[in-house]
């Protein structure tokens, strides 16, 4: 058996050394490439690939892949966006993600990225390099004393619930799924209108789907209280960037903690150093001392990695060995 990995970063390689160890049958191969155009050939004879890209899979990459008879496709992500998933299925490729690889890793880290944001870290940071080391006017505000509205109760969803509790935060949520256990617990309200209505915080764990583009936009921020801290480490698509350019402008909203941002594909994980961003939204979150934008690494640590390779090889193995595997996409 034969599988070969695409774009591999080196903090991923010690993970699949491991996993070649425990799985002498199989020939792994690594390449940094992603899969492209260019690139699609180095499958040829393989068995199966696994993937980690943002970069499109789109409709030729696929025909590609099936006439080298290649049908076994696993991402080391949750994320299908990028992917021409109808091609797939008409060719019989089957294709699995990787839909949790560390609910605690995104939760710890949006729950740090708040408390920054309440007690001002960045300007403080700011004033102390010009050498003011004067307190007012940045009064913090403490996290004991917020209503956090979380939206989306999945896996990260009640992770960052867990955690809000710790810190004696009042918890209000929407979901159009209930969990059952925050059922009992009451903390769902009906609507997202009543969620922004309770909420001092609001923060974003939903996917990204048709219905949830733009989520939060001009009449959502409309709806909540002046002063409202907004987190987003889900996806980029739920904030309409301009609208919460406004919101910030106007004091609806006091500070924002962005890992997500939904242009962010030719930005984040680059090297931009001495280039110009030709992008006016981007540069005017990123100029700002209220806000705290980070290149989409919520998810980004050691147990995070290890487990995106691991689960993604298991799968693709399992796909190759049986025809089918958990987390199976299509």
């Amino acid at each position: 058996m034969k599988i070969l990995a695409y774009g591999v970063r080196d903090d991923e390689r010690p993970y699949f050394e491991v996993w070649q160890k425990d799985h002498s049958d199989v020939t792994l191969s690594l390449t940094p490439a992603i899969l492209n155009s260019q690139t699609v050939n180095e499958a040829t004879g393989c068995d199966g690939i696994s993937v980690l890209q943002t970069d499109p899979i789109d409709d030729k990459i696929f025909d590609r892949l099936s006439r080298e008879n290649v049908r076994n496709v696993s991402s080391r992500i949750v994320g299908t966006d990028a992917m021409d998933l109808k091609t797939a299925k008409r060719l019989a490729i089957k294709l699995t993600n990787v839909p949790a690889y560390s609910p605690a890793a995104i939760a710890e880290f949006t729950v740090s990225q708040l408390m920054q944001l309440l007690r001002h870290t960045r300007r403080f940071e700011a004033k102390i390099r010009q050498q003011d080391f004067r307190w007012a006017p940045d009064v913090s505000q403490e996290l004991n004393q917020q209503t956090v509205g979380v939206i989306g109760t999945g896996r990260i969803g009640r992770a960052a619930i867990q955690i809000y509790r710790g810190f004696g935060a009042k918890i209000v949520a929407y979901d159009v799924y209930h969990d059952a256990e925050l059922e009992k617990q009451g903390v769902y309200v009906d609507s997202l209108a009543d969620l922004y209505k309770a909420s001092t915080v609001i923060t974003l764990h939903a996917p990204a789907t048709d219905d949830d583009f733009h989520m939060l936009d001009a009449a959502a921020f409309s709806q909540m209280n002046d002063g409202v801290w907004i987190v987003n480490a889900g996806r980029g698509t739920l904030i309409n960037s301009q609208a919460l350019i406004e919101a910030l402008d106007s004091g609806k909203v006091a500070g924002a903690a962005l890992d997500t941002y939904e242009k962010e594909l030719p930005i984040f994980n680059h090297d931009l150093r001495d280039q110009k961003i030709a992008d006016p939204i981007f540069n005017n979150l990123l100029a700002r001392e209220n806000v705290l934008m980070t290149p989409h690494i919520a998810f980004y640590t050691n147990v995070a990695v290890k487990n995106m390779v691991r689960v993604s090889l298991d799968h693709n193995l399992s796909l190759i060995q049986t025809g089918t595997s958990e987390d199976r996409v299509i």
